[in-house]
């Protein structure tokens, strides 16, 4: 099996749920749900779906960076809202990180995220060209 790289943010959600933000597994970086929090995990962009959007991307985008990857590399996102009327908000920072990666992906309404104020999480899954 391939060297497993394990990708930690020091976020408290880790150690009281037992994960880490990203594992790689040889080519393939499966990155976890990223929330709209700051480095302390205060919640960044209150009230703004866009926003918080754009911050769960910029998460993924470090983590994909510290595995040795980027953003151009995913194939694969799934965008966890509270609120599919404000799809479209979710939907153009997407389209601003993704427009020309145009990764497979799925929007879904979820009835509550883990942290009060929080609007959307995403998650993602990239595979490294190794060449």
């Amino acid at each position: 099996m391939a060297e497993k790289k394990l990708v930690r943010t020091g976020t408290k959600w880790e150690p009281m749920v037992g994960y880490c933000r990203a594992v790689r597994v040889g080519a393939h970086i499966a990155v976890s749900g990223s929330a709209p929090v700051d480095g302390d995990g205060e919640l960044v962009g209150p009230g703004d779906a866009y926003l918080q959007a754009k911050r769960c991307i910029e998460i993924i985008a470090a983590a994909l960076q510290e595995a040795g990857s980027g953003l151009n590399d995913v194939v694969r996102t799934r965008m966890f809202v509270t609120d599919i009327l404000r799809w479209e908000e979710v939907a153009l920072a997407h389209q601003e990180a993704f427009a020309d990666i145009t990764p497979a992906t799925t929007m879904v309404e979820v009835s509550r995220l883990i942290g009060d104020g929080m609007l959307v999480e995403i998650e993602a899954d990239a595979i490294v060209n190794e060449q």
